[in-house]
């Protein structure tokens, strides 16, 4: 497929008369979160939530901080998440793709909204009964 990349803003929401920080993305369906730099974190005032252990492509376990929420904003598409602080680059997981609803489109090599649903964003939300 390739690499894909995205120009995602990003706003700490906890912050709101701070201007969102246009952020080049690695947008990786195989990651599960958004990852970013300490240098990122501390741009946009991130707190920091707890520490995670995650583990890493070669197999290490590395204990990491987890900060957010993040306000994220691609197209007509907002979403809220969580990140940890890992690695030199900002990454795109899958988590924040799914609950924004967008898709890489692997021919064109880029992020887009899905096109199944192109004016607003869906999701499946199957609960119990009671409602």
């Amino acid at each position: 497929m390739g690499i894909v990349r995205a120009d995602i803003e990003m706003k700490n929401p906890r912050l709101p008369d701070s201007s969102p920080r246009k952020v080049n993305m690695l947008v990786d369906s195989g990651a599960i979160h958004i990852c970013i730099p300490e240098s990122l974190r501390a741009e946009l005032a991130l707190e920091i939530a707890e520490h995670k252990t995650v583990v890493l492509a070669d197999g290490r376990a590395v204990k990491v901080p987890y900060v957010g929420p993040i306000q994220l904003q691609f197209k007509n598409r907002t979403g809220f998440a969580g990140a940890l602080v890992l690695g030199d680059e900002p990454l795109l997981g899958v988590i924040p793709m799914e609950d924004m609803d967008l898709v890489i489109l692997p021919r064109k090599r880029r992020l887009d909204v899905n096109p199944k649903n192109p004016d607003i964003g869906g999701s499946i939300a199957k609960g119990g009964g009671g409602f």
